[in-house]
């Protein structure tokens, strides 16, 4: 199929039903099957079960995958996703970010992890070396704390080094972050990460396009940086030798339309080849937190205080949040807009998600923010 006619949209419908939904677990299990292949064979299938159907009988798929598929059952993958405590997000529920769409090949189901993922325009993406330096990661640090003070949540991937750094740095802030893993939901990798990966999924969002007990494999990291890019409405590069993966996750960022920023070292320094080589192709050059909090429109108030935090709360979510004076069910809150819990539901996550609300118990209470 010619690239200008691949596919880029899943078909309507694909995870729908309860069998289809049993069949995509069952497909994000499968180690050939990559998200383009499964994107392509949808458009002829129409339908998640229709699609293993077809790697069953052998129609499509390899060997291995036809094998594989044959031996997995959907159950057990319920169950283990259920034992860590993950929800599943086909490409078609609400919770599912739009902006992933915009992917030429976007992921057919998320698998999730604590909060709501963000809404678009609400995220930017920090990347950079694992082997950093110091300096690179106070300043990923301070990054993170200045976005997430700022309303802004910050997405990476829970490397050591410069991921790690961010993540922390927005946790520091009580703000949002999302680590996406190049690794089933249920896997702390890269190991060394398990305590921080644990914090992000209380306090903010591990999402994975893997599902429980698919191991971490290198070709799987390269895949998802395409996530922390689509989650992303702009890109941060600090530090990155030649022929960093952070240079993959600027071109997915490109190929979206979305800015990259890059923080310029020195140059005989290895890990500021990468940041200088994409500020030479057209990436923004930032010194530091404030220029790209300037160059994001969310820069500081009069003597140095953070600005007040943009949250675009819609019409229906202020009006929730006015009910919630207290700790509150979310059948109270329902009860009182007149309307059903399921219509209150995503209202309540939007709130949580810009942190004006927190959940405790099942119930829903105020949350106090900085700045």
């Amino acid at each position: 199929m010619p690239d200008d006619a691949r596919p880029t949209k899943w078909p309507a419908g694909f995870a729908e039903g309860r069998e289809d939904r049993s069949a995509l677990l069952v497909l994000s299990c499968l180690r050939g099957l990559t998200p383009r292949k499964l994107l392509e064979m949808a458009a002829r299938e129409r339908s998640a079960a229709a699609c293993l159907a077809a790697v069953r009988g052998g129609r499509a798929g390899s060997d291995a995958d036809r094998e594989f598929a044959g031996e997995l059952d959907p159950a057990r993958i319920e169950a283990a996703l259920s034992a860590c405590g993950a929800r599943f997000v086909p490409a078609d529920s609400q919770e599912y970010p739009a902006t992933l769409d915009e992917l030429a090949d976007p992921p057919a189901a998320l698998f999730v992890l604590g909060r709501a993922l963000p809404v678009p325009g609400a995220a930017v993406a920090v990347v950079g070396s694992r082997s950093c330096t110091d300096f690179g990661r106070d300043l990923a640090r301070d990054i993170g704390e200045g976005l997430a003070t700022r309303g802004v949540c910050v997405v990476s991937g829970a490397a050591r080094g410069i991921d790690a750094a961010a993540h922390e740095g927005a946790l520091a802030a009580g703000g949002h972050t999302a680590a996406v893993l190049g690794c089933g939901i249920d896997q702390a990798y890269p190991p060394g990460s398990r305590a921080l990966l644990a914090r992000i999924a209380r306090e903010g969002t591990v999402v994975s396009e893997y599902a429980p007990g698919v191991p971490a494999e290198p070709f799987r990291f390269p895949a998802r940086n395409r996530i922390i890019a689509g989650l992303g409405r702009a890109l941060v590069v600090v530090e990155g030798a030649k022929g960093s993966g952070s240079l993959i996750s600027a071109e997915h960022s490109l190929d979206l339309g979305r800015e990259v920023f890059a923080v310029p070292g020195a140059v005989h320094n290895p890990l500021a080849d990468a940041p200088h080589a994409l500020i030479r192709e057209g990436a923004t050059l930032i010194r530091g937190v404030s220029d790209l909090l300037a160059d994001l429109g969310r820069s500081g108030g009069r003597d140095g205080e953070p600005p007040p935090v943009r949250l675009d709360v819609t019409l229906a979510e202020q009006a929730a949040l006015d009910r919630i004076t207290g700790s509150v069910l979310p059948e109270k809150v329902a009860r009182e807009m007149g309307l059903s819990v399921p219509q209150v539901i995503p209202l309540l996550m939007g709130l949580e998600m810009k942190g004006l609300v927190r959940s405790v118990g099942g119930r829903f209470e105020p949350r106090s923010r900085r700045g």
